[in-house]
């Protein structure tokens, strides 16, 4: 196992963890419905309730803390805690915006035009006013609700669907010179690659694709992929499920590295620190936020 320090334990089932500028650390509560504050002194309070399911997070140019919400899971808390479904009380997914100063929470989204947001899970801002965010999508017996990725303004005005369709899509992030936009399949453990050819807009693949990407990479094994984040050499960073760690691919597909990290619930990793060079990452079923030096710098999220 990888050398760790924990920063917070506690949580229900965070994700998300986004750095702030006075170097706090918020993350997400999926279980909790709610976001959450760790300084960097360790005190942890609540930023803001959200109700539902708060998935992913990310920090805006403006300030704000741009939110998925997937509108809520049921649990089971046998082993470790893990979602098993959608919750009995789940009226569908959200795109939220939270004023980190006042814990104001406004819902952005629900809909793209007659597409439903059934469960937003993932976001990345771009440098054009906008964000490519993931909808996992749901599973209900024999029945698949099919995921997809969907680009939006960050003032609330315009949203398309970009990707479709996917089979639990999950973590997305940016190239160093946003030119592609990586993302995980959960169910099939695989990276797709989209490039982006206007904020909102991808080319075609170069050949026949199931999800209208580039394969990336599929890894061997049994390899279930969560959220990722990016290198600054163009790396991707992706939490994987069940394994319990971080793997490493190259900008080809090559893995470079894998970090073990004890909790087969190691679901979202961004990157921090002076130099970029140490990792935050949550660990769900146990209820930790983590810090780790690492070999290489990241970009910000």
């Amino acid at each position: 196992m990888s050398r760790f320090e924990t920063l917070a334990e506690g949580l229900g089932f965070p994700e998300g963890p986004v750095i702030m500028p006075d170097r706090s650390v918020v993350v997400t509560e999926i279980a909790a419905g709610c976001l959450t504050r760790i300084a960097p002194d360790g005190s942890v309070s609540r930023l803001a309730d959200t109700g539902g399911g708060p998935n992913g997070a990310a920090l805006g140019p403006d300030g704000m803390l741009y939110v998925c919400n997937n509108g809520g899971f049921s649990w089971d808390n046998e082993a470790y805690l893990k979602p098993v479904g959608r919750a009995t009380d789940n009226t569908g997914g959200s795109i939220q915006r939270v004023d980190p100063d006042t814990g104001k929470v406004e819902t952005l989204y629900t809909s793209c035009g007659d597409i439903l947001l059934r469960a937003p899970n993932d976001i990345v801002c771009d440098r054009h006013g906008g964000f490519y965010f993931t909808d996992h999508g749901h599973r209900s017996g024999r029945t698949l609700d099919f995921g997809a990725v969907f680009y939006a303004r960050l003032d609330g005005s315009e949203i398309r669907q970009v990707a479709f369709p996917l089979i639990g899509p999950n973590g997305i992030g940016l190239s160093p010179d946003g030119a592609s936009v990586h993302v995980a399949e959960t169910s099939s453990g695989r990276l797709w690659t989209y490039r982006v050819t206007a904020p909102g807009e991808f080319a075609a693949p170069d050949w026949p694709s199931p999800t209208g990407g580039d394969l990336l990479a599929g890894l061997p094994g049994f390899q279930r992929y969560d959220s990722l984040a990016v290198e600054a050499c163009g790396n991707v960073a992706v939490a994987t499920l069940r394994l319990g760690g971080i793997t490493v691919v190259s900008p080809t597909g090559q893995m470079v590295e894998r970090i073990a990290l004890p909790d087969p619930y190691t679901t979202n990793i961004c990157f921090g620190g002076e130099d970029l060079r140490t990792a935050f990452i949550t660990l769900s079923g146990t209820g930790r936020l983590v810090r780790m030096e690492w070999a290489r710098p990241g970009l910000p999220v």
